[in-house]
């Protein structure tokens, strides 16, 4: 045989380990009855149980207006015996190859990208196979761009309209559009069609008016369709009312559901959002009528997020339907200022509440049966026992003294209106990295962002519209649609 020659070091930990066994041998093979314990396990000499450390060199976190063109995007990554490669991302998309040796750094080409808030992620690896957390900053890229490199986007793809306020799509594609003033127009293969679909009688002073439109899950079989509108009086009052679709226009009467409390004097934060559940159950977003104690307060249904069935009546499964009495037993969720909009993800039936701020704050809140959204005890980030804080907030105004470094980062606005969930399947889809995840828009910036919930809820700018967007979907044929006071833009993808 022939003969094997260890390092001085290595003999040194052969022979320890050759002693070892053989009193463990000694130990094991003794009489009396007695009992052993197996040593513990340790790591074979030499072994590597150690994570690289790695960091973003450039660009510096919280860089804002980088301009156009081609960005260095770099890292410095340490390891105890040796780093085996970095990875790159934009918005959780790798940025090239995994870079292996030194100097690790790619080129960004931000014109590849909206103008906006975009988030750099860097991770190492050795050779074991340990690899470091993800490791992040948060930058803005600068310019004018308003979609993707890719997308187009049509900022008149129906035209013709003037104070809408929400929009829903049937199950064949047409689109229902509600007016502010009464009307609820149709729109068929992109075109707006002359007839409405519906005229009511509304208050349209403020905010009142028809905020609100949704179908019944099984609209095929039932052609029922809500609306949600303020109802003239002294006081007035909101509505939500059924109809059935004869074709193109309401056919038959009108079914009253439900009418929600009297309304002050008070026009504004009347909310109106209506949508379906995955639970086949109506949920309504009711603002608190200028009223901030009525959020708080589980003897009304103002400033709340309610769930009906679909005829109006309240499910015995609802929050405080053992606790409240009346028609607040329809609260499923309260604390809020002014839900204009709120969307549910298909298939999960996950709820994202979108709550129009007062000076300060803009809200997206994880809907929940029970819970309290804090307004106004509370307005954004918070840690305030009881109250369930915001998945997403964002400023007014940009943070100081570092734009970009506050909750939110560069996104600053003053009215969210209009969110969706992008479906994971479907024709005409979007690319992967934008599916699952929330689109959001806000009326005064008219930007859209994009809430990445596979990757910690990272957000990043979309795009923009030209008008102010109040509402927002994903249409059959995978196109994102957002609708502004006067048109419907329609972002399709590449």
């Amino acid at each position: 045989m022939n003969r094997i020659d260890f390092p001085s070091n290595h003999k040194r930990s052969w022979a320890r380990g050759a002693m070892l066994l053989a009193v463990f041998v000694l130990t094991a093979s003794c009489g009396g009855g007695g009992s052993y314990s197996t040593p513990p396990t340790t790591p074979p000499p030499g072994a590597d149980t150690q994570a690289p450390v790695v960091a973003i060199s450039a660009p510096a976190n919280f860089t804002n207006n980088i301009p156009a063109g081609m960005l260095t995007f770099s890292a410095n990554a340490t390891d105890d015996i040796g780093v085996a490669s970095v990875e790159f991302q934009v918005d959780g998309v790798a940025a090239g190859a995994a870079q292996t040796s030194t100097p690790y750094s790619v080129s960004v080409d931000t014109n590849a990208y909206a103008s906006g808030q975009h988030v750099l992620r860097v991770r190492a690896s050795d050779a074991a196979g340990n690899q470091s957390a993800w490791t992040s900053v948060t930058i803005r890229f600068g310019g004018t761009r308003a979609q993707p490199a890719g997308f187009t986007r049509n900022p008149n793809y129906v035209a013709g309209l003037t104070d809408a306020t929400a929009f829903a799509q049937a199950p064949d594609g047409r689109l229902f559009v509600a007016r502010q003033t009464g009307t609820m127009r149709v729109v068929e293969n992109g075109m707006l069609l002359p007839t409405p679909f519906l005229t009511l009688t509304v208050d349209s002073n403020g905010e009142r008016g028809l905020l609100g439109v949704a179908f019944h899950p099984n609209f095929i079989s039932n052609n029922f369709v809500y609306a949600y509108y303020t109802v003239p009086g002294n006081p007035a009052h909101n509505r939500i009312s059924r109809f059935t679709a004869n074709g193109n226009v309401m056919g038959g009467t009108e079914e009253m559901l439900v009418d929600l409390p009297n309304l002050s004097g008070a026009t504004n934060h009347n909310g109106g959002a209506i949508h379906f559940g995955a639970d086949g159950k109506l949920y309504v977003g009711v603002g608190e009528n200028a009223n901030s104690a009525n959020s708080q307060t589980l003897a009304n249904t103002l400033g709340k997020l309610l769930r009906f069935n679909d005829d109006g009546t309240i499910p015995n499964d609802n929050p405080f339907v053992a606790t409240a009495t009346g028609q607040a037993q329809a609260i499923w969720a309260y604390g809020l200022r002014n839900p204009f909009t709120f969307a549910v993800q298909p298939g999960t039936g996950r709820i994202h509440i979108n709550d129009v701020g007062e000076n300060t704050w803009e809200e997206i809140n994880l809907g929940a049966a029970g819970a309290n959204y804090g307004w106004p005890i509370t307005e954004g980030p918070t840690t305030t026992a009881g109250i369930t804080a915001p998945l997403f907030t964002y400023k007014h105004s940009a943070a100081t003294p570092v734009a970009g470094s506050g909750p939110g980062g560069f996104f600053v606005g003053n009215v969210i209106a209009g969110g969706t969930f992008y479906p994971n399947t479907g024709t005409g889809l979007f690319p992967a990295p934008y599916r699952g995840n929330y689109f959001f828009a806000d009326s005064g910036a008219r930007f859209i962002g994009m809430i990445d919930l596979a990757n910690d809820n990272a957000t990043y700018s979309f795009g923009a519209v030209t008008g102010n967007p109040v509402d927002m979907l994903v249409a059959s044929d995978g196109a994102l649609l957002v609708l502004t006071r006067g048109s419907i833009e329609r972002f399709t993808a590449p």
